[in-house]
């Protein structure tokens, strides 16, 4: 046996003994765990597509539902009293596959449209007798304090892949999916203009515009741009941006509200993840 080979049996017997104890011995935090995996990352017996996969899925079980919801104001919901006229461009713009039906307002949640049940409109001429309410599937509510471990469970054991999320007073506070679940354990697949961390909501770029979280939150936007925006209606700056556009606007379309122009960097086909945020013609003004 030569020296290399020597060499790697000893790495290989040292890495089966370390494996041997992480099991053996009930760890004392997730954090020993990772450095473990890390270990084994660095010296390139795990793939750093693995590791990344099972830190996901740990830091998961320590993460509720209102960490990953989709808000409140960004939504897309059909309304009970709609004609397929008026709800069918809503669904065909958006590329969503399910749908929150509500009544007189978003507290009142009648259900949940799947795009799929509306085929059989291509082959109805009479739409007069068409009812929204009868094609719908029941709407499961969950808590914003529900564990995303619990969540992902209760999603493959009764097979929904949509929840409503409501507050500690019954008030629909968002949405959350099993892809939005998923995310957080595989990731996604992210560009320059993504901001995650909320101590970096706006940042400056080099040439005097500012790359903004769709989830700032309104106080910090007006403070940072001097503006009176109203949080009455919204919490963040994302649910102002889609109020004025009427609609979940697509990746590089903008819009000027308040003498700032507002282009999408990202969006997915739920919610607008980024901004940039620029001076109209060098003017700002107050909401």
């Amino acid at each position: 046996m030569t020296d290399d080979n020597s060499s790697d049996h000893q790495e290989s017997k040292s890495w089966l003994q370390k494996i041997t104890q992480v099991f053996s011995n009930e760890p004392k935090a997730k954090e020993d765990i990772l450095n473990f995996l890390k270990e084994a990352q660095d010296k390139q017996l795990l793939d750093g597509v693995v590791f990344n996969i099972i830190q996901g899925a740990l830091e998961v079980t320590d993460m509720k539902v209102r960490d990953v919801m989709v808000p409140r104001p960004q939504m897309v919901v059909v309304k009970a009293c709609q004609t397929p006229e008026e709800f069918l461009p809503t669904i065909t713009a958006s590329g969503h596959s399910r749908f929150p039906v509500i009544g007189e307002n978003y507290d009142e949640i009648l259900g949940i449209l799947l795009a799929k049940d509306l085929l059989p409109l291509l082959l109805n001429t009479n739409l007069q007798k068409f009812r929204l309410r009868d094609i719908l599937r029941p709407a499961t509510v969950i808590p914003e304090s529900k564990r995303l471990s619990t969540l992902l469970n209760e999603f493959r054991s009764n097979r929904n892949h949509m929840a409503v999320v409501i507050d500690e007073y019954g008030g629909v506070s968002g949405l959350v999916t099993i892809e939005d679940v998923l995310e957080e354990i595989v990731g996604e697949i992210e560009d320059e203009f993504d901001i995650d961390a909320e101590d970096a909501w706006i940042r400056e770029t080099e040439d005097g515009r500012c790359i903004v979280n769709a989830l700032t939150p309104i106080d910090e936007f007006n403070e940072h741009f001097n503006l009176e925006f109203s949080d009455d209606e919204f919490d963040t700056i994302g649910g102002i941006v889609m109020q004025h556009f009427g609609r979940l606007p697509d990746r590089h379309e903008s819009i000027e509200i308040a003498g700032l122009t507002f282009k999408v960097l990202t969006a997915d086909n739920r919610r607008i993840r980024s901004l940039k945020v620029s001076p109209c013609n060098g003017q700002k003004s107050t909401a």
